[in-house]
């Protein structure tokens, strides 16, 4: 049942001063689209007859078929809390249709609610996602570009005068807060200008909205304070670089996690470790979408943290998943790999679509791995049978591409363009020259 009628957004719209409103949706590459309109337009809007130009759109349609039309989710309305003086802003999160009234398949949205409805029709009734998205705080110059320079030397925990991005962040929680957000948690990250805030988990629908809205927050409050914020995974070189660790639970009805079983050797059940064991196998497919940059593989290292290693344990934090030690309703699957700059729609869908093979194929993961995968030489891996993940982009998307379970829930609009754009990313990387090459060849050749 819808938060919000109609009615009830005009009326607010009206009561609130807003005078514009933003229908808001998602590229393929996880960027943040959207289509002002004056608040006289929103009955328009609301009865789902505001239409847009998709050729514009990367990964979208062909410019000969480019009417798109945007249906409103109205449990995604918002007034924007920054946007006082002249009249508010608020915003609809949508879902791309088609001219013929049916959903566009190129839609991430959509394809994650396709991957939803057949964990629905397994007998989940939902898949719930807690987020730990993490981003850099840089100084601008005096034309507002972002700069290196950090704003702090902050490490892990820290607090004011070393933490010189509180002040930012609590901001940032603050207006979150205004919008509906519930923080669990606020602090600094290992890396010096690096920071994390947590917020309650939910669906996954509303949990990758609440992504989406949680980086504009971030870099519209980052600016008030002169500073820009980016979700780039590997800004700089020799720190930490930004994940976003996904803890992820399927629950039938209500109240009863279906990873959970108290009888049962960690009390995870059948179930949870059949999810995990889709996990496990499907993790070099999925990382193409997971981890979608060049960049993204800058993190993937050994020595920062971020897992490389496909494996698995309750307690060490070097394999890919971790079991946290929350029981019960809490019970849950925590994905280490993910960045932000992961399209999120697509990203939990593919998770999601692993994790339902396992249950369906009954594929049990191999043991636990409690040991330090870092200090373990390639003998020690693979006597023990751990995988690496893809170390480059390209291989990301070869795995990508041969994977049946992966490539079937994205659809295959949603594949051929993103491989497409992906390959050409890749491309554009492999031909440069880049620094480090001039300085370590230039006077030695």
């Amino acid at each position: 049942m819808s938060k919000f009628s109609k009615d009830d957004i005009l009326k607010m719209a009206k009561e609130e001063n807003v005078r514009f409103i933003r229908l808001q949706f998602t590229d393929l590459l996880g960027i943040i689209k959207n289509v002002e309109i004056p608040v006289d337009q929103l009955p328009k809007a609301l009865d789902n007859m505001m239409m847009f130009d998709g050729s514009s759109i990367e990964g979208f349609v062909r410019i000969e078929e480019s009417d798109m039309y945007l249906y409103p989710d109205l449990d995604t309305w918002v007034i924007f809390p920054w946007t006082q003086e002249k009249g508010k802003v608020a915003r609809l999160i949508c879902d791309v249709y088609n001219p013929d009234g049916t959903p566009f398949a190129g839609d991430p949205r959509g394809s994650l609610k396709k991957v939803l409805q057949e964990a629905k029709a397994m007998g989940f009734s939902d898949f719930n996602i807690g987020p730990e998205p993490e981003f850099f705080l840089f100084k601008v110059d005096e034309k507002g570009e972002p700069t290196l320079e950090l704003n702090d030397k902050g490490g892990y925990f820290d607090l004011a005068p070393t933490d010189l991005g509180e002040n930012c962040r609590r901001d940032i929680v603050l207006e979150l807060e205004d919008m509906g957000f519930e923080i669990e948690a606020s602090h600094h990250e290992v890396a010096p200008g690096q920071h994390e805030i947590d917020f309650k988990y939910a669906d996954a629908v509303t949990t990758c909205d609440n992504i989406q809205t949680f980086k504009l927050v971030v870099k519209t409050i980052a600016r008030k304070h002169g500073l820009h914020a980016t979700f780039m995974p590997k800004p700089l070189f020799g720190v930490n670089g930004s994940g976003m660790h996904a803890n992820m639970s399927l629950f039938r009805g209500e109240k009863e996690n279906a990873f959970f079983d108290p009888d049962a050797p960690g009390q995870l059940s059948e179930t949870a470790m059949q999810f995990l064991g889709g996990i496990l196998t499907h993790a070099r497919s999925f990382t193409a979408i997971t981890n979608p940059t060049v960049n993204s593989y800058k993190r993937l290292v050994p020595g920062y943290e971020a897992p490389c290693y496909v494996a698995w344990s309750m307690r060490n934090r070097s394999p890919l998943v971790r079991i946290p030690s929350s029981r019960g309703l809490s019970t849950r699957i925590e994905v280490r790999s993910p960045d932000p700059s992961a399209n999120p729609y697509l990203a939990m869908a593919a998770m999601l679509a692993a994790g339902l093979d396992g249950i369906r194929n009954k594929i049990a993961p191999p043991k636990a791995t409690d040991r330090n995968i870092y200090a373990m030489d390639l003998d020690e891996r693979e006597a023990e049978g751990i995988d690496a993940l893809p170390s480059t982009l390209k291989e990301a998307i070869d795995e990508l591409r041969t994977n049946e379970v992966i490539t079937e829930s994205l659809g295959e609009h949603v594949l051929e363009h993103f491989i497409e754009a992906k390959e050409i990313e890749w491309d554009m990387f492999r031909t440069q020259v880049h620094p480090w090459e001039r300085e370590q060849y230039m006077t030695v050749y």
